[in-house]
């Protein structure tokens, strides 16, 4: 009880500093304005009239100070960055004919890996503890047996995510395609010629003078990274819109050999795509869900580790697969961390800031031993979206961000349903926040995502306007059975 009381009451301490540096400036104000409040009551009509009259002002002071006043506001306008609002975006959500229930993907292996038992169990025990639920889903190609991952089938594949991810955009949206301005593909693994982006051009019959980008090999982060590259074109582009569409095309991706390291990623990469429609236009302001207040991007490739921790390459029979290292979560950490320094004083309330300038100064003047000051980023954002990449990357920002089991919610119920959807799982999870009725206005949101090279980029969204429980999207047939529980190991 004597626990319980002094943890209580250190909680409402802090709770009290966090309150007085948050509104130190209010607080200072409050007997300021009381004061000047106070004398004006003393003083009577007259004796306010007299002083008002004894201050002489000049017509060309006037002028001069109102033309100051004018050509500042006009200059600080006019060099003002241009907001970029989120309008909607859509999540594709695999036909059930593509799920991949345990016991399917296992038999698979047997069949497919019968020469090798070791490789088999190995994927076994992986599955077991990916925290993957029974309904994800694999391209038409890699159901067969062998998997028959051709080209042709490749692009079948590509076309069905993306064709049906924009259809449904046009849907909620109401843009027409001849009204894109600009057209941002991301894809990693997969990139054909012509382009993805010169596919959907095609199929639109989008116009000729389109800004079209089409990004590839840049891991799973790359989401962010098309965020990024939209919202520069914004600020050049007046009155204009963007959309943006990241996925990870699995049919040609898929591992054959007997590499452990390269095996990993066909346990839990599976299908998924998400179109996204981004814009600067003021009249877009009223019904757009999110408006992007800060993006930053962390790139680790300079240190050899880093950018050798994720790598396409071959295996000894020639086998083309993703070899992840062992260092891999210590390189993510390492990358989290350079994030933070930078984004932390960007949306931290100055309490937290505070404690953490203090906490480095002490370190480094005092004691280097010191435990270093974790900032409390719940006093920042409402939500965070966690890059699904697998359990040990989300338990592991849990662990390192101090998050609830709720904070990771949407990232955990994500990877469950769909798997690691690569650079789109960002979407999933906030379509999985919104379908939740979680989603008011001017919450914030924190999205983190990982890459190859190695790359941690992480964007801040604000809400605009309390969102309505949504009844379509890729959670409106099973979003009354989540939260599930997830156990530790599930036994195959």
């Amino acid at each position: 009880m004597s626990d319980l009381s002094s943890s209580v009451k250190l909680k409402y301490v802090k709770l009290g500093y966090q309150y007085l540096v948050n509104h130190f400036l209010t607080l200072l104000m409050i007997p300021i304005i009381a004061t000047v409040g106070i004398e004006l009551l003393r003083m009577g009509p007259q004796e306010i009239l007299s002083v008002l009259s004894s201050l002489h002002f000049e017509l060309l002071h006037i002028l001069c100070s109102s033309f100051l006043i004018i050509f500042v506001s006009t200059v600080y306008f006019m060099s003002k960055p241009r907001t970029v609002y989120l309008v909607d975006y859509s999540c594709y959500k695999p036909p059930v004919t593509c799920r991949v229930p345990f016991s399917s993907f296992m038999e698979h292996s047997r069949l497919i890996l019968k020469d090798n038992p070791k490789s088999v169990e190995f994927q076994m025990r992986i599955l077991e503890r990916s925290g993957l639920g029974e309904e994800t889903c694999l391209p038409p190609a890699i159901h067969y047996i062998p998997p028959a991952p051709t080209m042709e089938s490749a692009r079948n594949e590509a076309q069905m995510v993306i064709f049906t991810a924009m259809e449904d955009l046009f849907k909620k949206t109401g843009l027409k395609p001849k009204d894109i301005d600009i057209l941002i593909v991301n894809c990693s693994l997969f990139s054909p010629t012509p382009s993805l982006s010169a596919m959907i051009i095609n199929k639109y019959k989008l116009r000729s003078n389109i800004k079209s980008f089409n990004l590839s090999g840049m891991g799973c982060s790359a989401g962010l990274i098309s965020v990024d590259v939209a919202r520069d074109l914004l600020q050049v582009h007046p009155n204009s819109n963007a959309v943006i569409i990241s996925t990870e095309i699995i049919t040609p991706n898929y591992y054959k050999g007997n590499e452990r390291a390269m095996l990993l990623p066909n346990c839990l990469f599976r299908m998924g795509g998400a179109a996204v429609l981004l814009s600067n236009r003021r009249s877009d302001r009223w019904r757009a869900k999110y408006k992007l207040c800060h993006l930053v991007r962390t790139h680790q490739g300079a240190d050899d580790k880093s950018y050798y921790c994720v790598m396409e390459e071959e295996d000894k029979e020639g086998n083309v697969g993703i070899n992840l290292s062992k260092d891999l979560m210590t390189i993510a950490g390492e990358a989290l961390k350079a994030n933070i320094t930078t984004i932390g004083p960007l949306v931290l309330p100055a309490s937290e800031q505070l404690l953490f300038l203090s906490s480095l100064i002490g370190r480094k003047i005092f004691n280097p031993k010191w435990k270093p000051y974790i900032p409390d980023f719940k006093q920042a954002f409402e939500h965070f979206c966690i890059h699904a990449g697998g359990r040990a990357v989300i338990d592991e920002l849990q662990k390192s961000l101090q998050l609830s089991g709720e904070h990771v919610e949407a990232s955990r119920m994500t990877l469950h349903r769909f798997g690691n959807t690569s650079s789109s799982s960002l979407w999933y999870e906030l379509s999985y926040i919104e379908a939740q009725g979680r989603m008011k206005r001017s919450d914030r949101v924190w999205q983190i995502a990982f890459g190859s090279g190695f790359k941690c980029n992480s964007a801040v969204w604000k809400c605009n306007r309390t969102i309505k429980t949504p009844t379509d999207g890729p959670w409106s047939d099973c979003i009354d059975r989540y939260p599930v529980f997830i156990p530790e190991v599930v036994k195959l």
